[in-house]
Formats: C-alpha cells, structure tokens, sequence
C-alpha cells in the first residue's frame, strides 16, 4: 500500500486503535473475536501436542474408538482450518488500526511496523524452535512486509486479490487430487514415524528442540504452499473491512452479517462434512482441502457474523465483556498456551504425550481457556499490556511504555 490508506484519516470517523493506552478506546468487539480465535486455535493446536502421529499422516492408533473418533470428527467439522483464518482476518483489520493511530500521532508507520514484524518474527522463531513448530507468528510477520507494500490498494481490489489467491490454492489443491497425490502413502511407515516423532517429543528438552528443527522442513512446505497463500488472503479481506470500518459498527451491516450467516453456515458446514470424513487436515486428502480452501472462509464469516449480531444484546455484551480481555492479550495467551501444553505433554515437563485421549485433549483446552480468560482479567486490572505485547510494543515504538495502571 502508499502512505495513504483509501482516504486521509483526518477525513474518516477516528477508529480506535488496538493497541491505545485507553481502555475505553478500544473495539470491545475486535478483542472479543480475537479471543473466540484464540480458542479455535487452542482446540486445534492441542491435539499436535498431544500426539504427534498427526505429523505424519495418520491418526495415533492408540486411540481409535468410535468416541475417539467421533471427537475427530467434529473438530474437523468445525474448527479445523476455520479458526487461524478469523486470526489472519484481524491482524489485517488491526493492520489498519495502527495505521490510524500513527496517523492521528503524527508518526511514521512504516518504520514503526517494521520494527513491530521483526519483533514478531524473532518471537515466532523462538515459539517454533523451543515450544510448537506449528508456529504462525513468523509467517504473519513475513507476510505482513507484503500488506505493508499493498496498504494502498482499494478495498474492492483488495478483495478480488483475497480471491484470486484463495482460487488458486483451491485449484492446486485440485490439481494434486487428479494426479492421485497422496500426503502419507505407507501407513506403516507413517506409524513408525509417528512412533518415533512421539518418543522425541517425551524425551528430555533437547529431544524436544531437536524433533522440532528435525519436522521444520515440512511446516514451511506447508505454511508456503497452503497456510501462507490463504492467510495472506485473509489479510487482504481484513484490510478491506478495516478501510471500511466494519467491525466498529457492526450495527450498519446486519443484512450483510444476516446474508453471511444464511450462505455460510450451510456451505461452509457442507464443506467441514467433506473434510471430517476424510481424515480431516490429518490425512490432507487433496480433493478434501480443495473444497475446504473455498468453504472454510464461509464458515468463518458465518461465526463472525453471528457472534457481532449476538454482541450487541445484553447476554452478548456481558459474553463480550468476559472473554475481551483474553484477545487484548492475545499474542501472551497464544505463547502461553504453547507453553502450558508443551509442559503437560512433552519432554518440557510431565510427557504426557500420546497418553490422552482426544475427549480428554479437548477438555483440557477448555480449562486452558478457562483459565486464560480468568487470568487475562485479573492481568489487565493492574497492567495495561500483556507481558509479550508489552515486550512487543517497546520494540514497535523502540521506547520503554509504562506498563501498570496507576491506582485511582
């Protein structure tokens, strides 16, 4: 993008911006998102610390029962690949927030956000090496340099970009399908592999750091040729929606929430049955991910739509006022959660990995959430920042910010 973003700031309703020192000053609702996201992603992430067979290709063999897989299925249905896009949609709306605000301050974005992406990456490359190698924080950094080129481009062009990527994913993906690719083709290869992967991860921490550089190459294969592509799309589509302001009056665009929600939900479900009954993202049967890379937006945008409709009654607003805290301190809670799950069930701790069963995994991500959300309350009470944001922002502004709250 230019130094300009659709039209002078000075000439737009302010938009408050996501990381002010004002608490009033923030979109409640944005926060609120984000932590529902937060929450799709732990259900997610939590399963790769427990086994780490899915790896591989395969689900692990010690848990195949009709509930265990049940448990599958439904997670496959609805939040695999569905929740890292709501993440990729923010951090591209938040990307035209912190503009706004440099704009208002007088300062110069582009050095401020570079700083703030190389904080980003060396954070997302420790995350990934010492605790998940699933990390996503070093791709969104990568990717941001390129939102950071494109912060001109209009909102409708931006979105037909968001498409045209998410097409020629969709048409890879198709592609590998008719040509009979198949991501784990000897089954008792991929056990083995598994079988190992697992003992790695339980061993001591140098295990653990070794079997993440060991499985690093193919995360970046798929963070390049998959993940990459399609969060980039989504960061479009949030650049689009934060040039237009959508999330901070939701109220003006209930028909398009209400068209969103009627088109979504039962495409983007159609979709999630296609995936869930092939494996889910742990088979990565191609002709499956083609469907998906198309549906899983809508689904997405089914959930958002949902949940700023129920924002604004009184229970969402009490809902919303819960789990906010939680988002504002997202990046905290995203590491924190990587290093509570790295304790309970790799070498890092007490090993648990490949012990518990996928009923279990889910619920333990509940009370992990749970806790998150009680924790992220009491934190900002006394504190202006999470500990990671904190260090974040000193990198971003390259100052020293106050971080506790001043007793009235």
């Amino acid at each position: 993008m230019s130094s300009t973003i659709a039209s002078p700031a000075s000439a737009r309703p302010a938009v408050s911006d996501p990381s002010s020192e004002t608490p009033g000053r923030r979109l409640g609702d944005v926060d609120a998102l984000r932590s529902f996201a937060l929450f799709g992603i732990l259900v997610i992430n939590i399963a790769f610390f427990a086994t780490a067979y899915p790896w591989h290709g395969i689900d692990d063999p010690a848990f195949s029962s009709g509930l265990d897989q049940g448990v599958r299925w439904v997670v496959a249905l609805l939040f695999e690949l569905k929740f890292y896009l709501l993440f990729a949609f923010l951090f591209g709306y938040s990307f035209t927030l912190q503009f706004d605000s440099a704009a208002r301050q007088g300062a110069a974005f582009v050095p401020r956000f570079l700083r703030r992406l190389a904080g980003l990456f060396v954070i997302g490359a420790a995350h990934a090496v010492l605790l998940f190698h699933g990390d996503i924080l070093t791709t969104y950094a990568l990717l941001g340099l390129i939102l950071l080129a494109v912060r001109g481009i209009r909102p409708r062009t931006a979105l037909v970009v968001a498409g045209v990527l998410t097409g020629v994913v969709a048409l890879f993906m198709t592609i590998s399908a008719l040509s009979g690719a198949v991501f784990a083709p000897d089954a008792a290869a991929a056990i083995a592999a598994g079988q190992e992967s697992t003992e790695a991860l339980r061993g001591n921490p140098g295990s653990v750091i070794a079997e993440h550089l060991r499985s690093m190459p193919q995360m970046l294969g798929a963070l390049a040729g998959f993940q990459g592509p399609l969060a980039m799309a989504v960061f479009l589509v949030g650049l689009a929606a934060g040039k237009r302001q959508v999330l901070a009056d939701a109220g003006r665009h209930r028909r398009a929430l209400r068209i969103v929600q009627y088109v979504g939900y039962p495409v983007g479900l159609a979709g999630g049955v296609v995936l869930a009954s092939t494996g889910g993202t742990t088979e990565m049967n191609m002709f499956a991910l083609a469907v998906t890379v198309l549906t899983a937006p809508l689904l997405t945008a089914a959930y958002v739509g949902t949940l700023l409709e129920f924002f604004r009654t009184r229970p969402g607003q009490r809902l919303s006022a819960v789990i906010a805290p939680a988002g504002r301190m997202a990046l905290s809670n995203y590491l924190g959660q990587s290093a509570i799950c790295a304790i309970l069930f790799t070498g890092w701790g007490f090993g648990l990995v490949g012990h518990v069963s996928p009923l279990t995994v889910v619920l333990v991500a509940v009370a992990i959430f749970l806790l998150q959300l009680l924790v992220s309350a009491r934190w900002l009470a006394t504190h202006r920042y999470g500990p990671a944001e904190y260090c974040l922002r000193a990198v971003t502004f390259a100052a020293r910010p106050t971080w506790r709250r001043q007793p009235y």
